[in-house]
């Protein structure tokens, strides 16, 4: 199994790339995101591998770091995710904030994918929930706020801090993370008005 190619860039396809390595054209397919990165003809790249083997082909898939290529992986093991929307979705998402978006639950960031439907993003967010934490820093106190945030469970100058923050055009994730930054230095028992002054200057670092 080929598990990483190092070489020169020999030409572009619309989803795919020819690496030749040695004088052997390899020809690996990888997400919109790689290609965008990956330098132009004849200077030299690295891609980390997945290697399909099927019946009738053998099909090459590349990524940046092998952390996305874990992530590949990853999304595979959900239902009705294949090879293509795992690429699709990683193409849209960079880990890190493919990780978030799970961590908090956050559908809508994977619906940005396309292709990919609220059903298939649900499962996403649901069946990785467990599965994703190696691979994301998110803080820890900001995936159980999130958690209280679903269940209604968060005290309520959290939640109403975390809606003006939305009112003023913030997206849930990041206000809840500023929320949960400004809720940890102010104590349990701050009040609104403080979480949001506090929240915004998170915001604007």
């Amino acid at each position: 199994m080929i598990g990483k190619l190092k070489g020169l860039i020999d030409s572009y396809g619309e989803d795919f790339v020819i690496l030749d390595v040695g004088g052997v054209g390899y020809q690996v397919h990888c997400s919109a995101r790689t290609l965008q990165a990956l330098p132009t003809l004849g200077q030299a790249a690295v891609l980390s591998i997945e290697t399909y083997v099927r019946e009738d082909q053998i099909k090459l898939f590349g990524f940046r770091s092998d952390v996305e290529r874990e992530w590949f992986r990853l999304l595979q093991t959900v239902q009705g995710v294949g090879a293509k929307v795992a690429l699709a979705v990683l193409g849209t998402l960079p880990p890190s904030d493919l990780a978030n978006a799970i961590a908090l639950r956050d559908k809508t960031a994977v619906t940005r994918t396309p292709g990919v439907g609220p059903k298939v993003a649900e499962r996403i967010v649901t069946e990785l929930k467990d599965k994703a934490p190696a691979f994301t820093n998110i803080d820890p106190a900001l995936v159980h706020l999130s958690g209280a945030i679903d269940d209604q469970r968060a005290p309520r100058p959290v939640t109403d801090a975390i809606s003006a923050l939305v009112n003023l055009g913030y997206g849930q994730p990041q206000a809840a993370a500023a929320i949960a930054s400004a809720s940890r230095s102010a104590g349990e028992n701050a009040e609104t008005a403080q979480l949001i002054r506090l929240g915004l200057k998170e915001l604007a670092k």
